[in-house]
């Protein structure tokens, strides 16, 4: 017998508030196979739906069977995205390098476009992980209230009300908040690879810059060449006692 979802009590966020935003450059692209025009649009959904679930899918990655049957209208973009998170790509690069809390605040992030409300939320989606597996935490997401209303089964997931009008910078993307690989993995990699310059280098405008003839131009050159000479020993009455000390060797290493 499976356990039930754990209640949590949602807290504000801006994807609980309804927005009156005039669509822009900001605001993020809806992809919907319910106004899909052409075969061209298709392929721009398809490749939103590998950035918003994979963030980046090279080419090994990508499910051709699905994505044959999405373009054919066998399945609806719901079954495309459950198709991706069960997939061995999402399973081996989400699934296990991360903690089943993070596995489940990245999950919930990239199906439902928001942040877990708290704590209990990810205790109890976690439960689900571990009573239920992968799939069954997948179908509860996917035929949740929350994603039927938000998405329904022809859009594309996408972040919520990321950007808004009264506020000069607006959250950042998922995949920047909750990178795919966990602290310990960023650090076995390692990651973050802190590279220092000790040259500071600085811009020059073109019609600043020395032309040829000028004579900072050798002064450069000069001043960039190092040459490693050994300075000259100093020659003091303790070195040549010493030197006058040491025994002569000959050349073929008998004293």
């Amino acid at each position: 017998m499976a356990i039930p979802l754990l209640e949590y009590s949602p807290s504000s966020q801006n994807q609980r508030v309804v927005g009156y935003e005039v669509p822009g450059e900001e605001q993020p692209r809806v992809y919907s196979t319910e106004n899909l025009l052409s075969p061209t649009e298709l392929d721009d959904l398809i490749e939103a739906a590998y950035r918003q679930i994979f963030f980046h899918a090279f080419a090994a990655d990508r499910e051709r069977f699905l994505e044959s049957q999405l373009r054919s209208g066998q399945i609806t973009v719901r079954d495309f995205i459950r198709g991706l998170l069960l997939s061995n790509t999402y399973k081996r690069s989400f699934y296990d390098l991360n903690s089943n809390y993070r596995f489940v605040e990245q999950t919930v992030q990239r199906v439902l476009g928001r942040d877990v409300y708290d704590n209990r939320e990810k205790l109890a989606w976690s439960i689900v992980v571990a009573t239920k597996g992968l799939k069954g935490f997948v179908d509860d997401l996917l035929n949740s209230d929350e994603y039927l209303e938000a998405f329904g089964y022809d859009t594309l997931p996408y972040q919520r009300r990321r950007v808004l009008p009264g506020r000069t910078e607006g959250e950042r993307p998922f995949n920047i908040k909750s990178p795919r690989y966990d602290e310990y993995y960023r650090g076995k990699f390692g990651f973050p690879q802190i590279v220092w310059q000790t040259i500071v280098r600085s811009y020059v405008p073109q019609d600043k810059q020395p032309k040829a003839g000028n004579p900072s131009l050798f002064l450069d050159m000069a001043q960039s060449i190092n040459p490693r000479v050994n300075p000259p020993q100093q020659i003091s009455a303790l070195n040549i006692d010493i030197a006058q000390s040491v025994p002569y060797r000959k050349l073929s290493g008998v004293n």
